[in-house]
């Protein structure tokens, strides 16, 4: 298995436990993930260590590539469906807004 890093954006997330984030991962294949948590490092290493989503099993995660935090899992899980509906190239993007 290639070497993960683990390192996250710096503006990733705040401490707050009741705050939902959305975040975009990049996998070994080159691709993205995106899902919502409320504690983005568990989340993280579950992907890595293969007890997350069935993709990152198949496709395990290098890296976070951007968080964006939301006040509810409502409106966290309204954006996932935003950004999985955008463009590959315009997935990282959608964090800037």
């Amino acid at each position: 298995m290639a070497a993960v890093n683990v390192k996250q954006p710096a503006h990733a997330v705040s401490d707050a436990p009741s705050s939902w984030v959305l975040y975009l991962l990049e996998c070994e294949n080159s691709s993205y993930y995106a899902g919502i948590t409320t504690d983005l490092n568990r989340r993280f290493a579950e992907h890595v260590f293969g007890i997350g989503a069935r993709y990152t099993r198949a496709n395990p995660p290098l890296r976070v590539v951007a968080v964006k935090a939301f006040a509810d899992r409502a409106s966290a899980s309204r954006a996932e469906a935003a950004l999985k509906k955008l463009p590959r190239a315009l997935k990282p993007g959608y964090f800037e807004e």
